[in-house]
């Protein structure tokens, strides 16, 4: 009888630390790193679209498990402006999300006023997506 007792709660034990274990874990994150030009001439719209006051779609974003995005803008010595974009997705599909979100039409909307705006890499269609080389943790 003691044998069976001990056994119950080591299996109970074992049961509840795999279980907190398992909730405490966050899931995975992917980091995506893009890049693409912006017209000179677009600055001031380009940034009146992305202000605070502007929700946008801010909201599918998060939907779609796309957090911490982040846009830079930064001339080069070419004399040319470039967006650097940043965001963590921690959803559990990535192209599964990206199709739903692409599919959305308010997304369409949004990316066909901002598209414009922009200057897509050579041989890229829209923003390219970059090779991360290092992340400190």
């Amino acid at each position: 009888m003691r044998k069976k007792l001990l056994a119950i709660l080591i299996a109970g034990a074992v049961f509840f630390a795999v279980g907190l274990y398992g909730k405490s874990q966050s899931p995975q994150v992917q980091r995506v790193g893009m890049v693409i030009g912006l017209k000179p001439d677009q600055i001031s719209a380009y940034e009146a679209l992305h202000a605070a006051s502007n929700a946008g779609v801010r909201d599918l974003l998060e939907k779609y498990h796309m957090h911490n995005f982040s846009i830079y803008m930064h001339r080069l010595d070419n004399r040319q402006y470039y967006l650097f974009g940043y965001y963590e997705y921690t959803g559990t599909d990535y192209n599964a999300d990206m199709a739903k979100l692409a599919a959305e039409p308010r997304n369409q909307k949004w990316l066909s006023v901002t598209g414009p705006m922009q200057v897509p890499l050579p041989g890229e269609q829209s923003w390219a997506t970059m090779k991360e080389v290092y992340h400190n943790p």
